[in-house]
């Protein structure tokens, strides 16, 4: 209702309460109904199942009502004339069987109710909250707003197919404890006499733990103690960042391209180049890239009816086959300069091929690249760090090495090798180690044929991927004392330190006296007796950078990775 509306019943009465009325003979007795009953959307009560329909009229059709509620809240007025505290707004119709403002709409129960708005009752009661009492029903009202009785609980429904019986709770004893009885004083013998043994264990379990905790300091102090390091001053002798090609290969370059087809005593298939193709820098990174023989001869050339002489040949600087191949006693050699008596066999077999397909020899299939410091920079004792990504590709033998510029103790392997990573260009698949895999090895011996790097190499994995992915840093830390090699960080040490002021290398490789060669016995000697214990790494040695395919010499073992030849093959 509007505001206006509930204005002007204000003005008409002091107090209207909401009244029922029920219209038939005097002689009928309501019927008593139970007190269940529902809640409307207006706020009233209704006492049938089903919501009523409730028109706007004070008459009543039905002459009995079984559903009225009973007597005890519900006032019977004796006139069918509303009372000034009617509904506002209604007007009765008189001997009329319309019902305003719905003509059509009969109560099922008989009975009528009217209701005023929120804003009519609150100015008639000052508190609905409570439960009227049957008094307030005896007056008469304006209205027959159902009252708000309290809700009974709902009938249980029917259980169907889909329905969960109710699981009706156990109530199950609490258990008691036994010492809740009254079984007279409890005894505490722990109070009275204390365990002998309790004292024991107490001191047994904190010595354990303070033994542990000095073992744990004794075992860090040791460690610690027992990683040797460089303590004395480092000078700079060679730092090349690659910035230009000029400043690696030029006239007064850091580097030298080593240019060679003997196969440097590996039986190597490449050709190591002057030129461009296989080594370049480019953009602060130098590249060593092999190529085919082929693109520049053709195949046919390469088996058969060719004679190849390479150009620039260095044979003349670095002496050819003669510092690496076991066959030739160089013990007088230098690896800067020549001094050896000319040799046409090495210089011929170093600087040119020939391809003849009767007696199978081939012009070398790959053309690579070899650059060193030989000419330009070496050390004796120090620090050496190449920060480098290897390739990838079938048979390809990346390497950063040293040689001695002299060879003092005679050659190769009795003055020494030292390899700062080997590795195997074979995918990670590789059985034998491809490129998740780097190594590092000491090539020494007291005879040409006789080399102990058996007992001075070791590798190091990388455990998610592999070294051709990425750059990574390998170095080398040599002393009088010790010699590491490791990669990324001294904790990655490919093999293990080498401590040389503790045991020479003669006892080291604990060679026998004599041994056997075919049917020629050799008396070893001592080939650095005149040397330090370190000897024979206590010389200079330069730096070489190369890339080499295949070999000879058992870097891809025989029946590996479906190895296209056989090392014993020629």
């Amino acid at each position: 209702m509007s505001k206006s509306t509930h204005s002007q019943a204000q003005d008409n009465t002091t107090k209207v309460i909401p009244q029922f009325f029920v219209q038939g003979s005097n002689d009928v007795e309501p019927e008593s109904h139970p007190q269940s009953h529902s809640r409307t959307t207006s706020g009233a009560i209704s006492y049938v199942e089903t919501p009523p329909i409730t028109p706007r009229t004070t008459s009543f059709v039905t002459p009995t009502n079984p559903f009225s509620p009973p007597e005890s809240i519900i006032s019977f007025g004796s006139s069918a004339v509303d009372s000034p505290a009617q509904t506002p707004g209604h007007h009765p119709h008189n001997n009329s069987s319309s019902h305003f403002p719905f003509p059509d709409a009969t109560p099922r129960s008989g009975v009528t109710s009217r209701a005023t708005s929120v804003a009519d009752l609150g100015r008639f009661s000052g508190n609905f909250s409570s439960r009227p009492s049957t008094a307030d029903f005896q007056s008469n009202r304006g209205s027959t707003t159902r009252l708000r009785e309290a809700f009974a609980s709902p009938p249980p429904r029917p259980l169907t197919m889909m329905s969960v019986a109710p699981v009706a709770k156990v109530e199950r004893a609490r258990p008691k404890s036994t010492m809740l009885a009254a079984k007279g004083t409890l005894e505490k013998p722990w109070i009275e006499e204390r365990d002998p043994y309790s004292r024991i264990a107490y001191f047994i379990t904190y010595g354990v733990m303070l033994i542990g905790i000095a073992c744990g300091v004794v075992r860090c102090y040791t460690g610690w103690r027992d990683v040797p390091l460089i303590n004395s001053n480092l000078c700079l002798v060679l730092d090349e960042n690659f910035d230009s090609e000029d400043g690696v290969f030029g006239d007064n370059g850091k580097f030298f391209r080593e240019v060679d087809m003997s196969g440097f005593g590996n039986g190597e298939f490449e050709m190591t180049t002057a030129s461009r193709n296989n080594s370049f820098v480019k953009d602060g990174h130098l590249y060593i890239a092999p190529t085919l023989t082929s693109d520049n001869l053709g195949e046919a050339a390469i088996v058969d009816g060719y004679i190849y002489n390479i150009t620039g040949c260095t044979y003349n600087i670095t002496g050819g086959v003669e510092y690496t191949d076991p066959s030739h006693d160089a013990t007088t050699i230098s690896n800067v300069v020549s001094d050896a008596d000319f040799d046409v066999e090495a210089y011929t077999k170093a600087c040119s091929a020939v391809s003849n397909s009767t007696s199978g020899s081939i012009i070398n299939p790959i053309q690579s690249a070899r650059i060193s410091t030989r000419r330009s920079a070496s050390i004796k004792f120090g620090k050496v760090e190449v920060r480098a990504k290897i390739p990838r590709g079938d048979w390809l033998w990346p390497a950063i090495w040293m040689l001695p510029v002299d060879n003092k103790y005679g050659a190769w392997p009795l003055s020494g090798e030292i390899d700062i990573m080997e590795a195997r260009g074979n995918g990670p698949d590789y059985s034998k180690q491809g490129t998740n895999w780097v190594r590092a090895s000491l090539n020494w011996g007291p005879l040409t044929w006789l080399n102990a790097v058996a007992k001075t190499y070791g590798a190091w994995p990388l455990r998610r991927g592999s070294y051709d992915t990425d750059f990574h840093t390998y170095g080398l830390e040599w002393t009088e004392e010790f010699i590491r090699i490791y990669v990324d960080t001294r904790l990655h040490h490919m093999m293990p330190v080498l401590k040389l002021n503790k045991q020479s290398f003669w006892e080291r490789g604990d060679f026998p006296p004599v041994v056997q060669n075919g049917s020629q016995s050799i008396i070893l000697n001592n080939p650095w007796v005149n040397g330090t214990t370190a000897a024979p790494f206590d010389e200079s040695f330069y730096l070489i950078l190369n890339v080499a395919v295949g070999g000879t010499n058992g870097w891809f073992p025989d029946g590996a990775g479906d190895k296209p030849w056989l090392d014993g093959s020629r």
